[in-house]
């Protein structure tokens, strides 16, 4: 009688439905390698994206399965298996991406995979830099860590898919329709997932002050990263050899400054200003996106739309 009278336990999920995965199809065949016409660094910019990603996802999806014995939510659990579905497909459709669009347009891609492989295999893997984690705490305690990671690096992806979905510009300047749906549909399932990675982290122990440090420490590393993939996608364009492009030199933060007045690309001040709330103590994933127009976008998107066709 007593249990009756207790007020039912809140659920550690904030995501109200349920999360789908979906099967998407992409053609690259007739995708150009600046696919923002008159946009080359701008193009080259955005297109870094497809390499940083799918060695990052595969990596979550590790990590969450990992987790899933933790998780004592049903909710939350259930989402952690969705977002795991999700996130993979994002890792082989940015994957193909590598393989049957900018591969096939002569670009090499070796040199930022490797990168990015090195950095969530062998810096943030199991044993970092190849040195076991001893003991069951500090094993749990590495996992959390890197749980944090994901959940700063989440709320980013979830900045960049509002974006990606109210850019209009890019549909101005006549961009491939194939690249926007790519980045769009990705976008929007960020939206739809966004309090996934933060509600697990919460769950399994992380705390505000752990969340700041860690979130000070994803902002800048992806940024880099980003600039730093893009400058040697760059460099590989006679048009850009006199700027000699690396992450370290101003002209590649000066031209993406530049880029940015058109709408090509978003302002670097401006999206790292969209980042900080993530570092207030009252951040919530909730107030950061719209659901309804994330899910209208999957509704309609071309991919996601041709990953429903029946085979045959």
């Amino acid at each position: 009688m007593n249990d009756m009278l207790k007020p039912p336990v809140p659920s550690a999920s904030n995501t109200t439905h349920h999360l789908v995965p979906r099967k998407v199809v992409f053609d690259w065949s007739e995708t150009p390698l600046e696919w923002i016409p008159g946009h080359p660094f701008a193009s080259h910019f955005i297109n870094e994206i497809n390499m940083i990603l799918p060695a990052g996802e595969f990596w979550f999806c590790r990590l969450y399965n990992q987790a899933l014995p933790l998780v004592t939510d049903a909710k939350l659990r259930e989402d952690v298996q969705m977002f795991i579905r999700q996130e993979a497909m994002h890792a082989r459709a940015h994957g193909g991406a590598i393989e049957q669009y900018l591969q096939a347009h002569g670009i090499d891609t070796a040199r930022n995979t490797r990168i990015m492989d090195w950095l969530f295999e062998r810096l943030l893997g199991d044993k970092p830099l190849g040195i076991p984690v001893p003991g069951r705490i500090l094993k749990r305690e590495w996992l959390v860590f890197r749980l944090g990671l994901i959940a700063a690096v989440e709320h980013m992806t979830c900045v960049l898919g509002k974006y990606a979905l109210n850019n209009r510009a890019w549909d101005e300047l006549g961009a491939d329709p194939v690249l926007l749906d790519l980045l769009r549909w990705h976008g929007a399932e960020e939206i739809e997932h966004r309090s996934v990675a933060f509600d697990l982290y919460k769950h399994l122990g992380g705390g505000y002050l752990s969340r700041y440090y860690l979130g000070a420490l994803a902002f800048p590393m992806v940024f880099g990263l980003w600039a730093d993939g893009a400058a040697h996608l760059m460099s590989q364009d006679p048009r850009f050899e006199q700027h000699r492009p690396s992450v370290f030199r101003p002209w590649v933060w000066r031209e993406w400054a530049r880029a940015s007045r058109g709408g090509a690309l978003p302002h670097p001040l401006a999206l790292f200003l969209s980042n900080l709330p993530y570092l207030s103590p009252w951040y919530n994933p909730v107030n950061e996106a719209s659901t309804e127009q994330a899910l209208a976008y999957l509704e309609n998107s071309p991919a996601a739309k041709a990953g429903r066709k029946p085979k045959g």
